[in-house]
């Protein structure tokens, strides 16, 4: 080869070096921007210190590190050497969106024990993901999951998944899969994948129906299937699907095994003797099996005379409080997680308890009604806990279509001490309660005492509450694109309005100071005493049809010492932070980092993007940017440290009255 052209290679060569150099630079330096836009509004996130320089991240490993606030999943998508991701063990709340599934090299994922929620859809087919663990988080669905058909560990145990994920069975590869506590509902097996391949499976606490034969459960062992389903839907079978046993080949046709014994040894009695031997051993056996059968008998019958005896002595000497603990076991029950919960007896005496409905003195019912409505105070009519005071909560649908919530009253009630058993001061406390009546607060529409038990009834709500339309459902706003065909209650197609934009926001703030300020000032002109909230939260902020706010689980004044209406400034500055930049889980120290950037003029910076991206374009968008600014410094005002520097809930909306004026009219054509 002449000189010249290995020159020419060698400078070539030569040039090319600093590209690649370069190219890997920017690769590992674009990982880690990826990164932290991905953690951007995560609070306690601390990005992990990169093993060499420049290297693109293959593994993002963050368990129990107490964050908190939504995962950019999007963002993550793009981190083409990702294989590894855990963050296990912390208080994310948000959804996974299905285009976080594209990343091209994951290979396994841990989300367990957040607060992750919605559907959760697999949109593009991932084959190369092996491990996947999204238990003990609030997701209400599976959708998609054939299209990771190279999975070999699922599980979605301790969530909100109500029926068997589709695709599942065509999960051929599935070594291990926990469904348990969902209170799923499916066939066993048909909707499950071959049980042949798999080697450890977990469906209690479900309610699945089928047949589960002897070999499943030596397989995988009894606890696997303890409450998979009702008695009724999921039998258990001795030999339903076990293989039959092969009968034993009978005897080649030729000379009789009498004659072969005599050839061998003139021992042909031996075969009668050993028959003879055998049906003694039968008789013997039966005996034997006969007296145990009768000796278990007279121990039963013993038993049972001792307790008719311990019966009667226990109800000679307890009386009416062994009665009372008797009624309430009979109608209380455990939950899917062996947690206690509270309900309240409704049988003998108590159930005849008459129930007060204060806009309908004529409608009569009792304690009992309410237990009917309800299925016995049981777990399937039981709201989820939302982080409330008050005890546990009930749907039921009275008389009337009259949609309702039930609610167990736990602690003291406008005045009432916690254990005050006076039923004329409880019935004065509660109609002092339903005194409280604004467009922006939750109406009480009565109650019922039934000796020590007290129970509140609200209007139910079926749009849920802030919290879960800024968390849990999928970007604030339900696609009615994405959610064909979805079996989500989160995302019913009936649900058409949004959250996203400012003026649905800015109206959800100034609905919550509207009725903070009514309870500070009192009602009937200032006539009623002041009330103080005491627990201004997002999840007790309840939306109606129009997502106009209602105010909801305060119980009157002096419900807790240390509650002032200050406090109550301070946490609805609180609520317009979370509401603005669409975060969740503030306390002391994140309160103070965005007081600094909005002190610093860039509270911009930190609004929620979903809001943002809903701005119209131009003059109006900067216009909205404005608004969304002053309305983060209402948040810093109400949040001062010092009390006596906090406006009063009434000076709030004024301000925010002012932040956004009415949109000017426009004018008609030829006017």
């Amino acid at each position: 080869m002449p000189l010249h052209v290995h020159l020419l290679l060698l400078l070539l060569f030569a040039t090319s070096l600093p590209s690649c150099v370069n190219s890997s630079s920017c690769a590992g330096r674009d990982d880690a921007a990826i990164v932290a836009a991905a953690f951007r509004y995560v609070h306690n996130f601390r990005a992990p210190r990169a093993k060499a320089a420049c290297q693109p991240v293959r593994e993002l490993r963050l368990p129990s590190r107490n964050l908190t606030g939504a995962v950019s999943w999007t963002a993550l998508a793009n981190l083409t050497a990702l294989a590894a991701l855990d963050l296990s063990g912390n208080a994310l709340q948000g959804a996974i969106p299905g285009r976080f599934w594209r990343a091209p090299s994951l290979r396994a994922v841990d989300v367990s024990r957040n607060q992750l929620g919605g559907a959760l859809r697999v949109e593009e087919p991932n084959p190369r993901l092996q491990s996947l663990n999204v238990s003990g988080n609030r997701f209400t669905g599976v959708d998609g999951v054939e299209g990771l058909s190279g999975l070999v560990a699922l599980d979605v145990s301790a969530n909100r998944i109500r029926a068997v994920p589709r695709g599942l069975r065509r999960l051929a590869r599935v070594k291990r899969l926990d469904l348990s506590s969902n209170a799923m509902q499916g066939r066993f097996p048909g909707d499950l994948p071959p049980l042949g391949g798999v080697r450890s499976l977990n469906v209690s606490y479900n309610r699945f129906s089928g047949v589960v034969d002897t070999g499943a459960v030596a397989k995988f062992g009894h606890s696997a299937f303890v409450h998979a389903g009702n008695a009724s839907s999921l039998v258990f079978s001795d030999n339903s699907t076990a293989a039959p046993r092969r009968p034993r080949p009978s005897s080649p046709p030729g000379p009789s095994p009498l004659g072969k014994s005599k050839k061998k040894g003139g021992s042909g009695t031996t075969t009668t003797r050993r028959g003879k031997r055998r049906r003694h051993l039968s008789i013997v056996a039966v005996a034997v099996i006969c007296g145990v059968v009768s000796l278990a008998m007279l121990l039963c019958l013993v038993g049972c005379v001792a307790c008719g005896a311990l019966r009667c002595r226990r109800r000679q000497k307890g009386g009416k409080d062994d009665e009372e603990k008797k009624e309430k076991a009979q109608w209380s029950e455990k939950g899917d997680e062996e947690e206690d919960v509270v309900v309240v007896a409704a049988r003998g005496a108590s159930s005849a308890a008459p129930v007060v409905l204060f806009e309908r003195p004529l409608m009569q019912l009792t304690l009992g009604d309410l237990a009917a409505a309800t299925s016995g105070f049981g777990r399937e009519s039981q709201l989820a806990e939302r982080g409330g005071r008050s005890g546990a909560a009930y749907r039921a649908v009275l008389p009337g279509d009259l949609h309702v919530v039930v609610r167990v009253v736990e602690g003291a009630v406008a005045g009432l001490r916690e254990d005050d058993d006076n039923p004329a001061a409880a019935a004065t406390a509660f109609r002092e309660l339903a005194r409280l009546r604004h467009p922006n607060i939750l109406p009480l529409l009565g109650y019922c005492i039934a000796g020590k038990e007290k129970l509140l009834l609200y209007e139910y709500m079926e749009k849920g509450d802030l919290h879960r339309w800024l968390h849990e459902l999928p970007a604030g706003r339900p696609d009615m694109d994405d959610t064909a065909g979805s079996g989500d209650i989160w995302e019913a197609a009936e649900v058409k309005r949004s959250i996203s934009d400012w003026p649905t926001r800015h109206r959800i703030a100034l609905g919550v100071a509207r009725g903070l300020a009514f309870l500070h000032q009192g009602w009937a002109g200032g006539g009623g005493s002041a009330v103080v909230h005491g627990h201004l939260v997002p999840t007790n902020v309840l939306l109606c049809d129009d997502l106009e706010p209602r105010i909801s689980d305060f119980f009157g004044h002096n419900h807790n010492g240390n509650a002032t209406p200050e406090g109550d400034v301070y946490g609805f500055g609180v609520l317009v932070l979370e509401l603005m930049t669409g975060q969740a889980g503030w306390d002391e120290a994140s309160v103070s980092w965005a007081r600094g950037i909005i002190r610093d003029g860039k509270g911009l910076d930190i609004v929620d993007p979903r809001v943002r991206d809903e701005a119209a374009a131009g003059a109006e968008a900067e216009a909205a940017d404005r608004e969304m600014v002053e309305c983060l410094r209402v948040g810093y005002l109400c949040t001062a440290h010092s009390p006596d520097k906090r406006p009063t809930m009434q000076q709030v909306v004024g301000v925010l009255k002012d932040i956004r004026a009415a949109p000017p009219t426009t004018p008609r054509p030829g006017s």
